[in-house]
This record gives C-alpha cells, structure tokens and sequence, in this order.
C-alpha cells in the first residue's frame, strides 16, 4: 500500500476507491461512452454513443446529467458531428462550419437551464471558427473535446480544496440531487466539496435527500457516498426543515446549472425550499459550481429559464402510475435561490462572497487571464 492509500484509508475512505474515480464520461475506440444514470443503482450499464443526435438524446432524457457533465458530453457531441460532417463529404470550410452550427443548435437545445450546454457549444465553435484547415476540424474539435474533460476533473478538484474549509468538523452537512462525479467529468462540485472535506480529516454526518421526482439523491447520491466509503444518510426531502429545526444540520451545500450575475442561482427543484429554511434557521448555504456555470449576460434569476419536463415523471414512477389517471401536474425541474440566501459561492479559483456583482466578474476575469 503506497502512503497515500494508507493516509486515504486512515481518513475513512476505501484504497480502491481512490485509484478507480467513478467515470461516468469516457472516449474509447472512436465512441462516446456513458454511464447510464437512469440504471443506477440497480445496474451499472454504459452507452455506446456514436452520433450527435444520441448524444443530445442522452442529454434530453436524462441518462447523463449535471450541468459539468452536460457541457462535457456536449462537447464531444460536436465532435462526433464534425466527424458525421467530414464522412458526408462536405465540400468546403463554409459548408463545413454551417452544418456544424446546425449540428450545434440541436444539441444546444437539449435542455435549456443549464449553461454549461451552451457554453460548451459555443467554445466548440468558436475552436472550429479559429483552425484554418478545416480538413483537419475533426480531430481539432475532439482534442478540444478531451481538454474539456480533463480540464473540468481539474477544476472540481479545485474547488473541493477550495471550499473544504467551509465544512464543519463536527456537526452535519445537507446536501441535495447528485453533485458528485456523476454529475461532472470526475470527483464532484458540491459533493466533490464535502469529500475534500472528508480526506483532509474533517468529520461531521452528511445528509443527502431523495431529490423528487428523479430520486438523483437516492438513487445516485446515496449510491456515490457508499463508493466513497463516506457515511450518509438519506431523508425524505419535506424532512430536511425538522433536522434543521432539531439543530441537526450545521450547513447546507448545494450545486448550480446556471448563476446571474447578481449570485441568484438555478438548481434543481427544492433547492430554493432548502436555502429559505436554512436562512429562518440561522444556518450557512453554500453553492458550487464552476466559473463557467456562472452567466454575467442575465442580471438576476428572473432571466433564467427554468426547464418544464414532462408531468408523467410526477404522475408515474418507474412507468407505473402513482396519482389518479387524469391529475394536473406540474413539473419544473429547477427554482431559483435569491442571491440573499446564499452565504458563498465556492468556485476553482475561491469562495465568492457577497457582493456577487463584484465578486463573480472578478472570479470570471481571473479564470479569462
């Protein structure tokens, strides 16, 4: 055992689990290949991804999902339409680049909260507008690709030191949906956090909720901490205010799919409902998200877009019905925190504090330079 297994292993963690990171993204053999997390936990099944259009399918119906890995998959999505583009024999760098923008705004649409769909996108072709042989924009576009990849592991690393400190030694921490490798390239925004938390020695219990109607929580979350070898326990999400209220709860960490300008913030559904009861009860609530969720074009929350899935995942679980044939339901898969509940925004180059105005155009500019 080499001294950093042994040092992982004395802080709670399992060896194995540090050398194998979860890999819910990879490139092998000329194929996209992701880890199904609609099949979690009850299987671990991959999909072979070989076209744009199954790459913005995975994206729409949720088999890959988080804002992180969304702007990765969609990246390697334009790869893979670059490569479509080149096999069909376009005839110059002009139709090369027109077909490319429309293979871009497919995917762009997949869904349309999170920014990091978006961003990846537009650096995709903003990297095919820069390379002067478009013969070679296949291969350029999935170097780029890669780089994305390997640049946001990088980047949660990061922020997990960054925001460690904020951790309790002692205590509880709540944390909602799935924001750990799942839902990123690799090791996790928020919950990337409370693991960098865990291995610098810190200890405090770790709350996760179901996250409905989805179960992210339960079903991924739950399943991520047991891989960790990171103690948690799951609770119903109407159950986190009585936890809060029993002095439980010591702060809450949540990710982001898109931040304004002003640190209002989108996340998934319920989030909003956490930071309210952590503010009546005098607790921290954290967010983090890397820079490039953080959108300085809308000036508040209002201008997000908050994505309306279909009413059946209400109404249904596991395709069986669970409301009588016929009930209206609505189904939004985000809200929006109001920068005044949000004490910190842990990002790779720090925690930005109030205000957000100053601080996230600072932390924007940084990471430009």
């Amino acid at each position: 055992m080499c001294a950093d297994a042994a040092n992982y292993a004395r802080l709670g963690g399992r060896v194995k689990d540090m050398i194998t990171e979860i890999q819910p993204i990879q490139w092998r053999d000329g194929k996209l290949r992701l880890l199904d997390q609609t099949r979690l936990p009850a299987e671990q099944v991959t999909l072979d991804i070989t076209s744009y259009q199954d790459a913005s399918a995975a994206i729409r119906e949720m088999r890959v999902r988080g804002a992180p890995a969304i702007g990765v998959t969609a990246a390697y999505a334009m790869a893979l339409a670059a490569r479509d583009i080149k096999t069909a024999g376009a005839s110059g760098r002009g139709q090369f680049l027109d077909q490319l923008r429309q293979a871009g705004a497919v995917i762009a649409a997949a869904r349309p909260t999170a920014v990091n769909l978006g961003w990846a996108v537009r650096r995709m072709l903003d990297t095919a507008q820069a390379e002067p042989d478009w013969k070679q924009l296949p291969q350029r576009l999935l170097d780029e690709a890669q780089h994305i990849h390997q640049e946001d592991i990088a980047i949660n690393r990061r922020m997990g030191a960054a925001g460690s400190g904020l951790m309790p030694d002692g205590g509880g921490v709540l944390t909602h949906c799935n924001t750990g490798a799942l839902a990123t390239a690799g090791y996790g925004t928020a919950l990337g956090v409370i693991r960098a938390a865990w291995e610098s020695g810190r200890r405090f219990r770790v709350f996760n909720t179901e996250t409905r109607p989805w179960l992210q929580g339960a079903r991924l979350t739950s399943w991520e901490f047991q891989q960790l070898g990171i103690p948690a326990t799951l609770l119903a999400d109407s159950a986190a205010g009585m936890l809060m209220r029993k002095g439980e709860i010591s702060c809450v960490i949540t990710g982001a799919d898109r931040i304004a300008a002003n640190g209002d913030t989108a996340n998934k559904i319920g989030t909003y409902t956490l930071a309210v009861l952590a503010h009546e009860n005098g607790l921290p609530f954290y967010i983090a998200a890397p820079i490039s969720t953080v959108d300085l074009s809308l000036a508040s929350g209002d201008d997000i877009a908050i994505e309306e899935r279909p009413a059946i995942e209400v109404t249904h679980f596991q395709g069986k019905p669970t409301a009588p044939v016929g009930v209206t339901a609505i189904n939004p898969a985000f809200d929006v925190t109001p920068h005044r509940y949000i004490h910190g925004i842990v990002t790779e180059a720090g925690v930005a504090r109030p205000p957000y105005l100053e601080s996230l155009k600072l932390a924007l500019e940084g990471r430009r330079g």
